[in-house]
């Protein structure tokens, strides 16, 4: 038996167990629907016609999936208008399938599906749970050389002695900063840098920015200032 149904202004002849695609039609995936506007049902050359339907005819389906069809492009131009229009539209879609054809106003004889359920929630992972611990010492340890380091640094080398300072700027190679810097260092008059051992310039020339081959030269100089 076949029936011809009319549904979204279009017109499908159907029968049992049919795949149908129409235009959207209400209803979850799995539940029956029924389509009244039926134009004609009939078995072989045993055809009946609605005028314009059949009181009583329907068509159960069970629908399938709720979809959209391929786009489409609509392109205007008007000429010499400077005036062009493109829009493009997906036709919302139903898939249904044909169950039966009813007459007499008989009910669907096919219930709905019922839905899958739906998977339960795992918990999270207790690793996740817990925080992660910073990782603090090792950062705490590798700061324990650089301060000693500083402090070892803001030490002078030398101490200084008492009474009034030279103007040590008189050696040639000393400036206004370098003689601060010997300052800083605990060196302040001729007689100091006249008395500078060879392990005293080692010192100065690994914590200063002068060379031992200077440091050497102002020591001479200052043996002839300091008598």
């Amino acid at each position: 038996m076949f029936a011809v149904i009319k549904t979204g202004g279009k017109q499908y002849r159907v029968a049992a167990e049919d795949l149908l695609q129409v235009e959207r039609v209400a209803g979850e995936p799995g539940e029956i629907i029924q389509f009244g506007s039926v134009l004609a049902v009939g078995e072989g050359e045993d055809v009946t016609i609605g005028v314009p339907f059949i009181d009583g005819a329907s068509v159960a389906a069970e629908v399938v999936e709720q979809g959209r069809g391929p786009k489409v492009i609509a392109f205007k131009k008007r000429r010499r208008q400077n005036s062009r229009r493109k829009r493009g539209h997906r036709q919302l879609l139903t898939t249904v399938r044909i169950s039966e054809i009813l007459l007499g106003g008989a009910k669907p004889s096919k219930k709905a599906a019922k839905p899958a359920p739906k998977a339960e929630e795992k918990p999270a992972a207790k690793a996740e749970e817990k925080p992660a611990k910073a990782k603090a010492a090792p950062k705490e340890k590798a700061a324990e050389p650089a301060e000693a380091k500083a402090e070892k640094t803001a030490k002078p080398l030398f101490t200084a002695p008492k009474g009034e300072a030279d103007d040590l700027t008189k050696i040639k190679g000393i400036g206004p900063v370098a003689a601060s810097q010997l300052n800083e260092q605990g060196i302040a008059t001729f007689a100091q840098i006249a008395a500078l051992s060879d392990e005293d310039i080692a010192k100065i020339d690994e914590a200063m920015p002068f060379s031992a081959d200077q440091i050497q030269d102002w020591r001479e100089q200052a043996k002839a200032l300091a008598q």
